[in-house]
């Protein structure tokens, strides 16, 4: 089994994100491109102690970047969108935002 720490990388707070977090219980997170949504759901739930309903994925391609003449690639990612059940608690990432 792997480590949730290696499975869910960082959370993803974009203005999307925050409508999803506060009209869905959606939460959005950066996660290893190898695992599938039953590793994601274990993970999260040994990680933040809430129970999951479900789990959507979205492969994201890296984009092409240029500094002077250089040219380079961002790496591709993976982002799930992780919904929690009802009567969970929500998981928050900045208390004082």
């Amino acid at each position: 089994m792997k480590d949730p720490y290696q499975i869910v990388l960082r959370p993803v707070i974009t203005e999307k994100s925050t409508l999803l977090k506060d009209i869905n219980r959606e939460v959005c997170f950066e996660v290893d491109r190898r695992a599938n949504k039953s590793e994601i759901k274990t993970a999260v739930e040994q990680l933040f102690k809430v129970k999951v309903e479900r789990v959507r994925t979205q492969s994201k391609r890296g984009k092409m970047k240029r500094v002077g003449r250089s040219q380079g690639k961002v790496k591709d990612w993976k982002k799930a969108y992780v919904k929690l059940k009802e009567g969970e608690k929500m998981i928050e990432f900045f208390e004082a935002v």
